[in-house]
């Protein structure tokens, strides 16, 4: 199922580069616009973000539930269905990095350091404000608790990266088309997508892209800050933030500069193998049992309570928390979508569609799930055994959650030196692959670009993230980038038609291929079934003349 697609060329020479100048103009012009706006209007923009914030999630939160349920059936259809075998590239196509190497990628670029933020501050958080049990038993409430963390930071959000991945993987290595969020939606609008339409799409992608990317720059660098007070004594502050910030978009630029197979890979690999180092200590270290022992319940729990939980829009509770929590994760992870799901396409060339599900989907989920046992887990025990240290450090700052954390264990110094440089890898990898994608929407899908492109993102990256630390401006634009997940999902579920579309035409191509190369194959057969049969009938008539012409010789002989 390789099947090339006539397009007309997008990008140009520009000063060096090699972008789509519309593109590229109104994303640059976009963004200054709302980084200024934001800026010089505060306090107005920070009204009417929240107004807005409001609007979409009481009238849309709905159609965020609906949507996000809609993904896993869908990606499951397409793991399980007629389509499980199709290899992205073609039936020859061959993986580009190994397994291992491959889900190191694909998992830090996707899960970031919200695993590492958020493993004990949410848990910790829905325990003191729970969604559904209060005034239960303390016990079913910190079940609850990691319940639905488990539904924030599990299949849900894999399944919007695998819908955007696997599109526009399959678009752009078996259709041959640019690697830009435009292909995707061929099927549907055809050739309008080399036009404003498909400019449109990519603009949105573009600063979705920037602006979830310096939020959680802008997050990060706090918990990174807090663990630089932890482990040197260096004081939280603006100064020292804007510094991380610096120093974290160097590394990104000089791993953006050497590309994906150099860079990224080798930062993807150290963020797995630091994150199974904390893992390891602090499962030896700690409550070894009680976290496998919770991990085993706390799936089970999860499990029995999943269409309750994704189903649930406090319809008849007249409450908030679901607006304000569950619909805000749909947000951002759609709102991040674009960005993990290019990078993603980019490095899934030779999966089958049923192999790239199933790695994407549940392997993430199930390996987040057991960090957020052993670390949200351990705190809700610690808990409910009287401890209230984590609830302060929760309610002060939850970037200092982790660190207090590992106070509790031995070799504290250590845990808190690991989870600093995890917490730099994951947002150094995160920028990195940032740069990497926006340079290829920006640039008409290129996969081959000017080394200096990747740069200009990175530093773009780095630069709105410091001057909306400086101006105050992070809490708006995590509400912008939460709003702009609603137009996103109605593209989410147009992919799902336009890959349907796509992926049936060519199968059905490809069937019909099949049944006249078999009707050609059987009729061959046949011809050669009909040519034996002559054959063996001519030998028959020709052994009879011989035996005939040989008697009658005999019978004149002997007369």
């Amino acid at each position: 199922m390789s099947i090339k697609v006539t397009r007309r060329e997008s990008a140009s020479k520009f000063l060096g580069l090699l972008v789509n100048k519309t593109v590229f103009f109104a994303a640059m012009s976009i963004l200054i616009a709302i980084v200024g706006f934001t800026l010089l209007f505060e306090e107005k923009a920070s009204y009417y973000y929240n107004l807005a914030q409001t609007a979409v999630s009481a009238h849309g939160g709905w159609m965020y539930t609906l949507a996000v349920n809609l993904f896993i059936v869908f990606c499951l259809y397409m793991a399980f269905g007629k389509f499980g075998s199709v290899r992205i590239g073609g039936s020859k196509a061959k993986p580009e990095f190994s397994l291992w190497a491959w889900f190191a990628m694909l998992f830090s670029a996707g899960i970031g350091n919200g695993l590492v933020l958020f493993s004990i501050a949410d848990p910790v958080r829905d325990f003191l404000n729970p969604p559904r049990l209060a005034g239960e038993n303390p016990a079913l409430i910190a079940q609850e608790a990691i319940n639905f963390s488990f539904l924030h930071h599990g299949i849900y959000g894999w399944a919007i990266y695998s819908v955007v991945g696997l599109a526009l993987a399959y678009f752009t290595f078996n259709r041959k088309m640019p690697l830009t969020l435009r292909s995707i939606f061929y099927p549907v609008l055809g050739n309008r997508i080399y036009g404003w339409m498909g400019d449109v799409i990519d603009v949105m992608a573009v600063i979705t892209t920037l602006f979830g990317l310096a939020t959680t720059i802008g997050f990060g660098v706090g918990q990174i800050n807090s663990g630089f007070t932890h482990v040197f004594g260096i004081p939280s502050s603006l100064f020292y933030q804007i510094l991380i910030i610096v120093g974290v978009t160097l590394a990104a630029t000089l791993s953006a500069f050497s590309g994906v197979n150099k860079g990224v890979q080798m930062l993807s690999k150290l963020n797995v193998r630091v994150a199974s180092a904390i893992f390891i200590l602090v499962v030896v270290l700690g409550p070894t049992t009680f976290i496998f022992k919770s991990y085993i319940q706390n799936l089970g729990s999860y499990l029995t309570n999943f269409i309750d939980m994704s189903t649930w829009t406090e319809s008849l509770q007249g409450t908030n928390w679901q607006k304000t929590r569950t619909i805000m994760y749909w947000g951002w992870w759609i709102s991040w979508s674009p960005f993990v799901g290019t990078f993603i396409a980019r490095i899934s060339k030779g999966r089958t569609i049923k192999e790239f599900i199933l790695c994407v989907l549940i392997l993430p989920a199930l390996v987040t799930f057991l960090w957020f046992s052993a670390f949200g887990g351990t705190t809700m025990r610690d808990i409910l055994l009287g401890d209230t240290a984590m609830i302060a450090a929760v309610n002060d700052n939850i970037s200092t959650a982790l660190y207090v954390f590992f106070d509790k264990f031995p070799l504290a110094m250590l845990l808190k030196v690991l989870g600093v440089v995890l917490i730099c890898s994951f947002i150094i990898t995160s920028a990195d692959s940032g740069a990497l994608v926006v340079d290829s929407i920006t640039s008409g899908g290129k996969l081959k670009t000017p080394a200096f492109q990747r740069v200009i993102w990175a530093v773009a990256i780095g630069v709105i993230a410091s001057v909306l630390m400086y101006g105050g401006g992070l809490n708006a634009l995590q509400t912008v980038v939460t709003i702009s997940g609603l137009p996103f999902a109605f593209m989410l579920v147009m992919m799902c038609a336009s890959l349907y579309k796509g992926l049936n035409e060519d199968y059905e191509k490809t069937r019909r291929k099949e049944q006249l190369l078999e009707k050609e194959s059987y009729r061959k057969n046949i011809i050669e079934l009909i040519n034996k049969e002559r054959d063996k009938k001519n030998r028959e008539r020709l052994e009879v003349d011989n035996t005939q012409n040989q008697d009658d010789h005999e019978s004149t002989i002997k007369s």
